[in-house]
């Protein structure tokens, strides 16, 4: 017997033969998969609480033993979190919705119109490593409108194992689950890009055309443990790079910039130095304007404008500062849509 041999293909061979020329092949244009981190649906409670469930429990985001840290998220922080974080996220909301969200879609159709202004055709979509719109629905979209290749482009400039590696993952697991997979490439990293410096350069350089100068810029960088570097995770060689050549840009003034790293958890030792520390030391030192700008962020957020423009905003007027001024994330600024879409052009092939 045939060990091809199944009951269920019992009739007669013929009887749902595939035509002798099968269809054409879909000609969809090339793919482009924008991936930023997440946000809630809504600045509530419990769609707080979905998110965060989904976040956190990313054993690339938390590198503790499943079994143990699933005990510690499920009964002290998910139970509490969210219910702290409404408050924070109302006051950030954006009319059109979640910042990060409108700021990433901002980019992701602006790249497809400046190609598109170059007679590039592509298909554009988003989809959040968390959240949603989700990576599969965004690459159900492609697969839909007969995108055979894909080129995934994570919004992180700066290569980190919890963010770019983990939106790989995400990919990479959609495509094993498919019979007809598509052609896939990914950006892995551009801390140091021209159009990105340029495109930071131009919002700084606007500015201070408008408010004019601090005594010191600080770009914050979102931190990650200090033990992941030492495993190998190039993130803060990537950030250090970013600030060289912002710095090289700058010219003179690059001696008024300075980088520190926000956004801690937990108790162990992240990079450092901390951003909020940085700013209440620089404001008893007698340090008394800042501007602050978060280069790693392509998109404002949480972190961005109520960590940074509310809380270090405070913390550095507090000890005695007397100018704290917030540079907004790039979002959907021209300059950047035009940088981006260079880097997705030179990858495309």
């Amino acid at each position: 017997m045939s060990i091809f041999f199944s009951p269920y293909l019992a009739e007669p061979a013929d009887a749902h033969a595939l035509a002798p020329e099968p269809p054409p092949r879909p000609e969809g244009a090339p793919g482009v998969l924008f991936i930023n981190l997440g946000t809630p649906d809504e600045p509530t409670p419990a769609a707080i609480r979905r998110y965060l469930a989904e976040f956190l429990s990313d054993p690339r985001v938390i590198e503790i033993p499943a079994a143990l840290w699933q005990i510690i998220l499920r009964l002290f922080i998910l139970p509490r979190r969210p219910r702290d974080l409404a408050p924070r996220y109302k006051e950030i909301w954006w009319e059109e919705g979640s910042p990060l969200l409108v700021g990433s879609r901002r980019q992701a159709e602006g790249v497809e119109q400046e190609l598109a202004r170059r007679g590039v055709t592509i298909r554009a979509e988003l989809g959040m490593r968390y959240g949603n719109p989700s990576i599969a629905s965004a690459m159900d979209a492609l697969r839909d409108a007969g995108c055979e290749r894909v080129l995934v482009v994570p919004l992180y400039p700066q290569y980190a194992a919890s963010t770019t590696a983990t939106a790989v993952d995400k990919v990479n697991a959609y495509a094993k689950r498919r019979r007809n997979q598509p052609e896939l490439r990914f950006i892995k990293r551009y801390p140091d890009d021209a159009g990105y410096i340029a495109a930071l350069l131009a919002s700084i350089r606007g500015h201070w055309r408008q408010h004019g100068k601090p005594e010191r810029l600080l770009l914050s960088f979102h931190g990650i443990p200090r033990i992941t570097v030492e495993k190998g995770d190039p993130y803060h060689r990537d950030c250090m790079d970013t600030v060289r050549a912002l710095k090289q840009a700058l010219g003179e003034d690059g001696a008024l910039v300075h980088h520190a790293f926000q956004s801690r958890f937990g108790a162990q030792e992240w990079l450092q130095p901390y951003t909020e520390p940085t700013l209440r030391e620089w404001a008893r030192a007698g340090v008394a304007s800042v501007d602050v700008m978060c280069p790693g962020f392509l998109a404002d957020c949480l972190e961005t404008l109520e960590e940074i423009q509310m809380q270090c905003r405070d913390a550095f007027l507090q000890e005695g500062g007397r100018a704290f001024r917030y540079i907004p994330c790039l979002n959907g600024d021209p300059a950047w849509v035009r940088g981006l879409a260079d880097i997705v052009q030179r990858n495309l092939g």
